[in-house]
């Protein structure tokens, strides 16, 4: 079961997790930000194949938790903003242009890998 969203600890070695309640970046657990899980504050992506929790599974975490997780993410989406000097409409407006060639980037980034 979910408790309350939490960033979860930083794995120093960057070991690959799955399920759980502990590790940030982890896939397929629950409360901790990371991938594919459930009740986590924000998504964390630290580069490892993702397990995915059931969609069911998502839809029963329960609303105050739900409340807590976006409240938690928002706050943090915010407090980065601030380290970069990015205002909430540089943001937006960055998004909007990022989104247009996203999978332009996607396709060159891929290209370039293959190169080198």
């Amino acid at each position: 079961d979910v408790s309350s969203p939490k960033h979860g600890k930083v794995d120093p070695d960057n070991m690959p997790h799955v399920g759980g309640n502990t590790w940030a970046g982890g896939t397929g657990g629950r409360d901790t930000a990371g991938l594919g899980g459930k009740g986590g504050p924000y998504r964390l992506d630290a580069g490892h194949r993702v397990y995915q929790v059931s969609q069911a599974e998502k839809d029963a975490v329960p609303e105050e938790v739900k409340r807590a997780a976006r409240e938690m993410g928002e706050k943090a989406f915010k407090q980065r903003l601030k380290e970069i000097q990015m205002s909430e409409y540089d943001a937006s407006t960055y998004e909007r242009f990022s989104g247009a060639v996203r999978r332009q980037v996607q396709s060159l980034r891929t290209i370039l890998d293959n190169l080198q």
